[in-house]
């Protein structure tokens, strides 16, 4: 049946086609039409920071910026959900066109530049629909402040959703806001995540419930930026980190129409290095710090062997655009 949607959808232009697929989704889920597989109900759940997960079938953020299909994707059967990115105020995000599609290597390129109506209609959106089951929130700052002080707006998200929230997730590796990417740099990561980690405490305490941080770095990092990345995540405590975000790189698509269009490249050409650094932080970590891979999972193999390389969890979301919803239930089948 995907297939058939598919061929419509991929006709659209991508991003127009991105907003029907999710109201359509939404439409479907309050008309009672979806029902999760019974496959993602039937695995154990396992405990990742502290929280229970029913499966290990994540969304990955992006493509639900401000929450606002949250019913829709939780019917699909996923074990959670990640919504944003989202910055403290709202934006526009890059020029259009920003969003393309590469069929032959079943991949995306986006310059989305965290479009999103800020923080305050995202967490209108969450109480609105009562959702029950784990949600992580993806952080950003604004394309406007200053790299210098993008702390401020770490803080001010985090501080404003860790209420809603199961987790936090910290995106510093987006590609399509001018010098994010920086902020993986040693000295600015340890002073980043210092103060997170002490602000996610003092919420804690006053509140009497621990909010996870997880972080989410690049796939295109050197063997010493991981070795400092894994350094600092440990010393500052982080919960969780997640692997990976998009790539710049575009050796696995030349000579593929749209290919020299600027932004991260996703789905399966990034399979083999986001496999590459999960293997790689395991080895680092050693097992102190729970791993979510993400990038180029696109079938029940590649999610095993993100699972296997040294990941608890896992997140999919170009896959889930080439292959359907019906690639949560071939992966919750094949780890039962």
């Amino acid at each position: 049946m995907y297939k058939l949607a598919r061929r419509f959808l991929f006709a659209l232009d991508p991003e127009y086609a991105h907003d029907l697929a999710l109201n359509s989704l939404g439409l479907a889920a309050k008309l009672g039409i979806l029902k999760p597989p019974l496959s993602s109900q039937q695995l154990t759940p396992r405990t990742v920071m502290g929280l229970s997960f029913p499966n290990p079938v994540g969304l990955a953020a992006g493509l639900d910026k401000n929450a606002a299909h949250i019913p829709g994707l939780a019917a699909l059967g996923f074990g959670f959900l990640e919504v944003g990115t989202v910055t403290p105020r709202p934006q526009s995000g890059n020029p259009k066109p920003r969003l393309f599609r590469l069929p032959e290597a079943e991949a995306l390129i986006n310059r989305m530049g965290f479009n999103n109506q800020g923080v305050d209609a995202l967490l209108s959106n969450i109480r609105s629909c009562k959702h029950q089951g784990i949600l992580g929130i993806n952080i950003g700052k604004n394309f406007d402040t200053p790299i210098e002080r993008a702390a401020e707006d770490y803080l001010s998200a985090f501080k404003r959703v860790q209420g809603l929230a199961s987790y936090v997730t910290v995106n510093i590796s987006s590609p399509n806001t001018q010098n994010l990417r920086k902020l993986q740099g040693a000295s600015e990561l340890k002073a980043l995540l210092g103060a997170l980690a002490s602000l996610r405490d003092e919420c804690g305490r006053s509140q009497g419930r621990h909010t996870p941080i997880a972080v989410k770095i690049a796939p295109d990092l050197s063997e010493a930026e991981l070795d400092d990345i894994a350094d600092i995540l440990l010393s500052e405590k982080m919960d969780a980190v997640i692997a990976t975000n998009t790539t710049l790189s575009r050796d696995e698509v030349k000579g593929l129409a749209h290919s020299q269009e600027t932004g991260g490249l996703s789905g399966r050409p990034v399979r083999a290095r986001a496999l590459a650094v999960i293997q790689a932080l395991h080895k680092r970590l050693g097992g102190k710090l729970p791993i979510i891979g993400v990038g180029g999972i696109s079938d029940a193999d590649s999610a095993k062997a993100a699972l296997d390389a040294g990941a608890s969890l896992i997140q999919i979301y170009t896959g889930l655009i080439y292959r359907g919803p019906t690639l949560i239930d071939e992966i919750c089948r094949a780890l039962d």
